[in-house]
């Protein structure tokens, strides 16, 4: 398969955490004007299964979200603020662990502390030293789809002054008997962050317990404080499915409400 990047991109192989036995690559999108503009600072986006935003050698079967092409669209046209997008790569067998938070009733999962660890303790200090971030709360945004969504709201719920900004895609709400709802309930106030989630309308073997998952989801959201089209935002995607170019297809809209251009 060939590479299929666009743009500017920088790849940081094996980086090391003090929290997980697992180096992993990272992938650094740049917005068009970063080596132009020598003092500009930017708001960074971080994603989970990094391999699959960018570049069919490297995503999951071949099918990328085509989000290098789409961040360069959008911020040529004015349509977001240029943005760093930052893809952590997943690591194989560690995935599920990583990203949930609990174990389920098998026995499996429950890594994600560690995770958030190497995080915001090791990842975001080292690209907030190696790039023009702005790396306060409202500039920084943390995203997935899936298990990577489930594990963004976990994250996002847990470091509100780290993350100001959630995306959240087609989430597995169902992990652990909806556990997710109950730390969504345990909120003892609603942080100030801003909200995108979805989920399509054939997803999986059963769509309609997954559409029933994500309304569960928005209603304990919408209890929590958050307002729906002022800092949530909640989106049902007609016939689409569990996939890559579901996800990158509404990265548009979700980029667009998360990254507007000031003054827009």
């Amino acid at each position: 398969m060939q590479n299929t990047l666009t743009g500017t991109l920088r790849l940081h192989k094996g980086v090391a955490s003090r929290f997980r036995p697992e180096p992993r690559d990272v992938i650094v999108y740049l917005p068009p004007d970063y080596n132009l503009a020598n003092d500009r600072r930017y708001p960074v986006l971080y994603l989970h299964d990094g391999q699959n935003l960018f570049d069919a050698a490297t995503a999951f079967a071949g099918n990328e979200w085509g989000l290098d092409e789409l961040a360069e669209e959008l911020i040529a046209t004015g349509q977001i603020e240029p943005l760093i997008i930052v893809g952590i790569y997943n690591t194989g067998p560690a995935r599920m662990a990583e990203y949930t938070h609990v174990r389920d009733q098998r026995g499996r999962g429950g890594r994600a502390r560690q995770y958030a660890k190497l995080l915001v303790e090791d990842l975001k200090p080292f690209i907030d030293s190696e790039y023009r971030t702005l790396p306060d709360p409202q500039n920084t945004a943390l995203g997935g789809s899936s298990l990577g969504a489930l594990v963004t709201l976990y994250l996002g719920l847990h470091y509100p002054g780290v993350f100001g900004k959630l995306i959240v895609m087609s989430p597995s709400v169902w992990w652990a008997n909806r556990a997710i709802l109950r730390e969504i309930r345990k909120l003892k106030s609603k942080p100030p962050q801003k909200i995108w989630l979805d989920i399509g309308t054939c997803e999986g073997t059963n769509p309609e317990h997954c559409l029933e998952d994500a309304r569960m989801l928005r209603d304990a959201l919408i209890a929590k404080g958050w307002k729906l089209d002022e800092d949530f935002r909640f989106v049902e995607d007609e016939g689409a499915g569990h996939n890559e170019k579901a996800w990158g297809f509404r990265m548009r809209d979700a980029l667009k409400f998360l990254f507007p251009v000031e003054g827009s």
